[in-house]
């Protein structure tokens, strides 16, 4: 054999041998469990209602999946409260909240358009995918950057994942009420709106915006309810 080629065996070897990167001092391992704080748990609270609520929009039950979906937001919102109450916010705790948004708004939102709007498969296709895309990288944004301040106001760069959900179930209402509303109309509406997730657009972070989502919530909760109970 010889020597240059020799030389690129290894160098292949090299490349593909994972031996350098196993972790070998168990002290070098996050105790993630072991940093989990009070917070954090009502994270994972919020987590466990949110895969609750996918697995209704699953079965066909779009109005129970949207109220439960509303209890992950509520435990959303709780646990930054908590955080900051108890004063262990930290970047990790940044990451898991994170780590839960998907399944508390990004994953509902795309499941909820797929069973109750989408006119076809290929429309859920592309719509959920960039729910999820673009969604997925706001998150990793703004876990890389945080929050900008604007004379003292912080915001978020670019609209939110709470911004996207609602969107979304605003559009499932439309389709309810509205009979001109169809599901191309609300896939085109979502899916303009996905790319301003990574945009410039400064969304301010104040307690005027936290009472409008808020409010925007139960209005919708309380539509969905009626409907779910025959009164609309």
């Amino acid at each position: 054999m010889t020597e240059p080629l020799r030389e690129a065996i290894q160098g292949v070897r090299d490349r593909v041998d994972l031996a350098d990167r196993r972790v070998t001092d168990t002290t070098e391992r996050t105790d993630i469990v072991g940093r989990l704080t009070g917070a954090d748990y009502i994270s994972l609270a919020a987590l466990f209602v949110g895969w609750a609520s996918a697995l209704l929009f699953l079965r066909g039950e779009p109005n129970w999946g949207i109220l439960v979906m509303f209890c992950a937001f509520f435990l959303d919102k709780v646990d930054g409260w908590y955080a900051r109450r108890t004063g262990t916010s930290s970047p990790f705790g940044r990451q898991v909240d994170s780590f839960i948004d998907i399944f508390a708004y990004l994953l509902p939102a795309a499941l909820l358009y797929h069973v109750s709007l989408a006119p076809s498969l290929a429309a859920s296709l592309v719509v959920g995918f960039l729910i999820l895309a673009f969604g997925g990288l706001r998150l990793i944004r703004h876990n890389n950057e945080g929050f900008g301040s604007d004379s003292g106001s912080s915001y978020y760069h670019g609209t939110t994942v709470v911004h996207t959900n609602l969107l979304v179930v605003l559009n499932y209402v439309l389709l309810t009420f509205v009979g001109v509303w169809n599901g191309w109309i609300a896939g085109l509406l979502v899916g303009v709106a996905c790319p301003l997730m990574v945009s410039d657009y400064k969304a301010y972070k104040t307690d005027v915006s936290h009472v409008l989502a808020g409010l925007s919530a139960a209005v919708a909760g309380g539509l969905v309810l009626a409907l779910e109970l025959g009164y609309l």
